[in-house]
This record gives structure tokens, sequence and C-alpha cells, in this order.
């Protein structure tokens, strides 16, 4: 699979000290917990993983078979979140 990171997504991580190791990781271990198969131009999703005991959220979009575009990542807030981190709270 070929990453191709937006410029916001570059930006978030580098401010967020997420690494391109740790996308990788999520991406391959995480799970989906939200579709939103009508985004365009790329139907899209949200994939939490965890990189050292800590909840990451990586947005992706896949734009070709094997081209998967990342959209952003950031470490999800525990006040907003459930204590899952897969549900916005209420």
């Amino acid at each position: 699979m070929k990453l191709i990171y937006r410029k916001h997504a570059i930006i978030r991580m580098f401010e967020r000290g997420i690494r391109d190791e740790d996308i990788r990781w999520v991406l391959s271990s995480g799970e989906i917990i939200s579709d939103y198969p009508n985004d365009s131009p790329y139907p899209s999703r949200l994939i939490l993983g965890w990189v050292d005991k800590n909840p990451i959220h990586v947005l992706t979009a896949q734009a070709e078979d094997d081209q998967m575009i990342v959209i952003t990542a950031y470490r999800p807030d525990s006040k907003l979140w459930e204590s899952d981190f897969k549900r916005k709270r209420p």
C-alpha cells in the first residue's frame, strides 16, 4: 500500500509528535471506528490504533486500489471521547 500524506496531515503530525511509523502501525493494526462512504472525492474512514499504550486516530481516504491518503492524525482528547476512544461523548 502506498501512503500519500496531505500537507495538513504532515503539519499536524509534526505538531503532535506523531511519526510515520506510528501512522503505519495504526493502519496495519488499528480498528475502523467510523466509515464515511459519501465523502468526496474519496470515501474516508477513521481508524483507532494504540502506540505505546496511547490512542491515535488516523483519518484516511482510499484513492486507488493501492493508494491511501492520510488526511490527518491526532491523539483523541479523553474529555471528548468515551474511555475506549471509539465514540464521542454526548
